[in-house]
């Protein structure tokens, strides 16, 4: 049951309100890979059966004889049936055209570029599968993985599902501590790392950071290293458990078969970031995670053969996993990659290469398309752009200008906008637009994706038909998480205690009178104003909506009188003036577009946020700024020196006050 309150029932406000609406383009939707409207409605009739449909598409070693058994938190699915993840994503093309077509098209960040086709990811795959059987991997085995954006990241990958190891992609930008932590937790056999990457003209040494993590015996369980040499700056081999994957892959057999995985083997674990206590390993299961980005990529990102396909996620966090690596190649597509930075070598990178590249379909971050809109219209209005033909937003909620600037100036008003939410633990798209079929809201998710059933209900569980309160799930979907790697009671105390027979997403929602999913954010960045409980995003998107201001972070500070106060911290366009009246001015502007009781108290105009180096805006830091306490961990920032420029404007925005 949820937990008594000592106060009246709490009431989530939601000010924000968005009347534009957009049709699918006529021309998109004709040729769409979903047009029968009656989708939604089909899958709700019989859920498992329109799963098991998408399931039957996969290839089956030994076909599975019941869809699911157990509820929400507990499902299994697809039982009885055996497969393999890398035979699907890779060895099943090769008996069709795709053979040769291009798995991966990367391009490095000198712009040196390499082109790999089905059949060579395929050999590739065998043959490092060899190598870490030779290293003494075994079906259900743990490997640790430590690289930047290369091919030989989703080979490495793909090379653990080939022979039944569990692979877990940790982030190239995260530090010793945390990878000591992953690989003890995981107990991983082997760690799989580059000697370095290579980053806005220099080299992040990770083999160094490798090192670090396992000086004096740190990780004792793990046996050996593999060391991809890529970016050539030194390396300090450690006798005995060091070894050259440039030596070992030229001396490998590229026969290699795939290993017969139950449906409910673990494929993978993912920790989650973020946390500041024991990382929590998130487990999806073969079948089930492969069934439902089969079927969301395909459907969301109606995905064509002839599509060259851009999600610029890293591969260690899931969107990486689910868009860039499994989900497109189940479908045979060609996936681009890309090295470095969306600033390097310029900040038109991202748009020059989509068009010297023909990119058709691009997924990113708000984050991305909003540092973009700071720096000016002039870096992508300059690229035409003819062949992009969607684009899809995912990490956080998109507040609706920045939606709006990403359709008018890098779509130019012809590309779909698909405008997804989904988790880790969800593993797959949950809400998102159809592009053939969905009307789309800026700033909206718009509806559930098929055969997936969210509710919004209040403070007490009860299901909410229109407004907003707390995203939650009562019905499975196989690509749901299995659970917590080897912590079963953190899995249920985390999603399943505060609704009863419910998953609770963590976040903040609100539905419309059409029906549509608006997220608010995390509920934990709700904040209670004077009683009013107000989702931070809506204040970020009316402080966006102003047009000085390219990007904003707003979190509640305490404050002795409200409880708690708002705090924005605003980043200004490229070429815009802080007059002395504009703190004023953007109060006033959050006040008319969504009311007075949402004026932030604090207004900092800010040179840079803290941001980490997948551009997750670090709102831990801001509420330690605010309320000056001293800063937490801050070894995962992409820019370190940030929050430190942010507490001096914080300082100097309190001593003005005390002299007004």
């Amino acid at each position: 049951m949820p937990p008594k309150r000592d106060r009246p029932q709490e009431r989530m406000d939601s000010l924000l309100r968005e009347e534009r609406r957009f049709d699918p383009p006529p021309g998109f939707a004709a040729q769409a890979n979903v047009r029968d409207p009656r989708v939604w409605a089909k899958a709700a009739r019989d859920p498992d059966a329109f799963w098991a449909g998408w399931a039957r598409r996969l290839d089956w070693i030994k076909p599975f004889r019941t869809v699911r058994k157990g509820s929400i938190g507990a499902a299994r699915w697809f039982l009885g049936g055996r497969l393999n993840a890398c035979a699907n994503a890779v060895d099943r093309h090769l008996a069709t055209p795709r053979r040769w077509k291009a798995a991966l098209l990367w391009v490095g960040e000198d712009q040196r570029h390499r082109t790999i086709t089905y059949q060579e990811l395929r050999d590739e795959t065998a043959r490092l599968g060899n190598v870490l059987k030779g290293l003494g991997v075994r079906n259900g085995d743990r490997v640790a993985i430590y690289m930047g954006m290369v091919p030989e990241l989703p080979v490495a990958v793909l090379a653990c599902a080939r022979i039944g190891a569990v692979h877990s992609v940790i982030f190239g930008g995260f530090s010793a501590a945390s990878i000591r932590d992953r690989v003890n937790d995981m107990g991983a056999k082997v760690l799989i790392c580059a000697d370095g990457a290579r980053r806005r003209g220099g080299v992040v040494d990770l083999k160094r950071a490798v090192d670090e993590a396992l000086e004096g015996g740190a990780c004792p369980g793990l046996e050996s290293v593999l060391v991809f040499e890529h970016a050539g700056n030194p390396v300090a081999w450690k006798a005995g458990r060091d070894r050259s994957w440039r030596e070992l892959m030229a001396g490998a057999s590229a026969e290699c078969p795939c290993e017969p995985m139950d449906s409910e083997d673990t494929l993978f674990l993912l920790y989650t970031s973020g946390s500041t206590g024991r990382p929590k390993g998130i487990r999806h299961a073969t079948a089930g995670y492969l069934t439902a980005t089969l079927a969301t990529t395909n459907w969301v990102f109606d995905i064509k053969d002839q599509d060259l396909y851009w999600c610029t996620a890293d591969l260690g966090w899931i969107t990486g996993h689910s868009y860039l690596a499994y989900g497109p190649l189940l479908n045979g597509a060609t996936c681009f990659l890309y090295e470095s930075t969306p600033d390097y070598p310029d900040k038109g990178v991202l748009w020059s290469l989509v068009e010297r590249w023909g990119v058709t379909v691009l997924y990113t971050a708000p984050t991305t398309i909003r540092a973009c809109m700071q720096w000016g219209d002039a870096w992508v209005d300059r690229r035409t752009m003819p062949s992009l033909r969607l684009l899809g937003s995912v990490g956080e909620p998109i507040n609706p200008e920045a939606w709006m600037w990403y359709r008018a100036h890098v779509g130019k008003g012809r590309c779909p906008v698909v405008d997804t939410w989904w988790q880790t633990e969800t593993g797959a798209v949950m809400i998102s637009p159809l592009p053939g079929l969905t009307p789309t809201k800026p700033g909206s998710a718009t509806r559930p994706f098929p055969g997936t059933f969210p509710e919004v209900v209040d403070d007490e569980g009860r299901t909410l038909k229109e407004g907003a309160g707390y995203l939650v799930y009562r019905r499975p979907w196989p690509g749901m998480t299995r659970g917590i790697w080897n912590n079963p009671e953190l899995y249920r105390r985390t999603y399943f205690s505060r609704f009863k027979g419910a998953y609770f997403s963590g976040d903040a929602a609100r539905l419309d009178a059409d029906g549509y999913f608006w997220l608010m954010g995390r509920v934990d960045d709700v904040v209670n104003v004077s009683g009013h409980r107000i989702g931070t995003m809506e204040v970020e998107s009316a402080l966006v909506d102003h047009p000085a201001v390219a990007e904003a972070a707003v979190i509640g500070r305490a404050d002795p009188l409200k409880g708690q106060a708002l705090a924005a911290f605003v980043i200004l366009k490229s070429g815009k003036e802080a007059g002395p009246g504009l703190v004023g001015e953007l109060r006033e502007h959050v006040g008319k577009v969504i009311g007075p009781i949402a004026k932030p108290d604090d207004v900092v105009l800010a040179s840079a946020l803290p941001k980490t180096r997948s551009g997750k805006i670090m709102r831990r830091l801001l509420r330690d700024v605010a309320e000056g306490r001293p800063l937490g961990d801050v070894t995962t920032l992409a820019d370190p020196e940030a929050v430190v420029r942010l507490e001096a404007e914080v300082r100097r925005l309190r001593a003005d006050r005390r002299n007004a």
